[in-house]
């Protein structure tokens, strides 16, 4: 048996039914997505085995681990090899952090996990920046303060899979991008398959590996991240937030005017600031409603990002909006571009056409 995640699952509650067949990676972070109700906290629930899944043809596994099979718990809930971390912290309110930690680690063996022995411990302490709350109780931390200890929690209980149940979604905008770069890390540090159930698309484009989406408790689609991103259904899941995810290297620090070159398999991708050293791997994001294109070179422009594409797809109007897949050149990574369907009549373009895509905005992003 392979090392993959095998969830073959139909679960009725109500009148919703989660029916899913999926074989995921057996490691990094695999984002599951979809519009509220689509089944995601669900999905997650029956993996852990808080929800009891009916059904004859009911599977799932992991490495040679099977833990459910037909109606039938092979291992149980309290038994499985994971570790989840809830929306809320859900830390014990009498204990301080260090006792929250101890606690969940001695549970732990229960889960048939070894918990982390005092250095690996302390290198998740530091990598999560939690030294200094160790003597305190939960209610004197803050939002971010508390998920960061949940994560340490988890991830000191040393499990084979981590599930994150949106957890940044109780937080607001500041506390999120304060604990966005540690959930980074975690994802560097932890062997096994983060299974991370978020509905916001920055998180998903900042951290995930593999994206599954599910929509009415079916998986619309599923796969690595930036093919999976390109395919026709997303204007209707995302609207304004339709991006690529293109993955590069830092080839120019351009320190007299404060920016940093990224090549994408050629194509140079011009970025503000010089945090990152030479050569790096760095991923970056272009919304689809940050591209204009041209059908010949465009003059001088206060645009700096202006790349060569062939247009491979013109998908059919959404609300007078019409999206582009452009191709880059040499290349197998792709670019979305949202423009009106007034102006793909009067460029009267066809598939194939070689365009010119100014763009007014890259982000960086791992």
């Amino acid at each position: 048996m392979d090392a993959n995640i095998r969830v073959r699952i139909k679960h009725t509650l109500g009148h919703f039914t989660l029916d899913v067949d999926l074989n995921l990676p057996a490691s990094g972070i695999i984002a599951i997505t979809g519009p509220s109700g689509s089944g995601k906290t669900t999905l997650l629930r029956c993996i852990a085995g808080l929800e009891q899944a009916q059904g004859d043809d009911n599977c799932i596994s992991f490495a040679d681990q099977i833990w459910l099979q037909g109606s039938k718990q092979s291992i149980k809930t309290e038994q499985r090899p994971l570790a989840y971390v809830f929306q809320e912290s859900s830390l014990l309110p009498h204990l301080t952090v260090a006792e929250n930690i101890d606690y969940a680690a001695k549970r732990s063996r229960r889960r048939n996990c070894e918990p982390l022995g005092a250095q690996a411990r302390a290198h998740i302490i530091k990598l999560l920046d939690i030294t200094a709350l160790l003597a305190q109780s939960p209610e004197q931390l803050s939002g971010g303060e508390r998920q960061r200890v949940a994560l340490a929690r988890a991830l000191i209980a040393n499990p084979q899979v981590l599930l994150l149940d949106e957890p940044l979604s109780a937080l607001d905008m500041e506390r999120k991008q304060e604990i966005l770069p540690y959930l980074e890390e975690v994802g560097k540090v932890f062997s096994g398959p983060i299974l991370y159930v978020s509905h916001a698309m920055d998180e998903i484009a900042r951290l995930a590996d593999h994206l599954v989406i599910l929509q009415a408790g079916r998986v619309l689609d599923e796969g690595p991240l930036a093919s999976t991103l390109m395919r026709v259904h997303k204007p209707i899941i995302w609207g304004d937030d339709v991006m690529s995810v293109l993955q590069g290297q830092v080839a120019l620090r351009d320190e007299d005017f404060y920016l940093t070159r990224i090549d994408v398999d050629g194509s140079p991708f011009w970025l503000r600031g010089l945090d990152k050293s030479l050569a790096t791997e760095q991923r970056i994001q272009v919304l689809a409603r940050d591209i204009s294109v041209a059908v010949a070179e465009p003059g001088p422009s206060s645009i700096v990002n202006c790349i060569v594409c062939d247009l491979e797809s013109i998908f059919p109007p959404e609300r007078g909006e019409v999206l582009l897949r452009l191709r880059l050149p040499r290349s197998e990574q792709r670019l979305l571009a949202s423009i009106t369907a007034k102006s793909l009549q009067q460029l009267a373009l066809i598939e194939g056409q070689t365009l010119w895509a100014q763009i007014k905005s890259v982000a960086l992003l791992k």
